[in-house]
């Protein structure tokens, strides 16, 4: 986890169909905004700091979080994840800056 990270609290927790392993994402402060940051099996994975559109959504993913493994989340999973970070991002009047994977688009 990056040293200017801290854990503010868990939004969702839930048992992966193909692993078994569990999988929680939590709500962080990252610098001076909140995020949403993967963990899986207690150990943080790199990743957007929001949820992403599947290009092509399959069952009820949506939504992709993570790099490797990359996990599916269903909408609801999704909404309930940008309800929360948003907000706090709201309540402290924190504009959020989702720069992640730019640097890969300009290489």
């Amino acid at each position: 986890m990056p040293k200017d990270m801290e854990v503010v609290e868990m939004i969702l927790e839930r048992v992966l169909q193909n692993t078994g392993a569990l999988l929680e994402i939590c709500l962080v402060k990252h610098g001076r905004q909140y995020e949403a940051a993967l963990f899986i099996e207690k150990k943080y994975k790199p990743g957007p700091p929001l949820p992403r559109p599947l290009e092509a959504p399959a069952g009820q993913a949506t939504h992709w979080m993570g790099v490797r493994p990359k996990v599916g989340l269903s909408e609801e999973e999704t909404d309930k994840i940008l309800y929360e970070v948003n907000g706090l991002n709201a309540l402290h009047r924190i504009q959020m800056k989702d720069d992640w994977g730019h640097l890969l688009d300009t290489v």
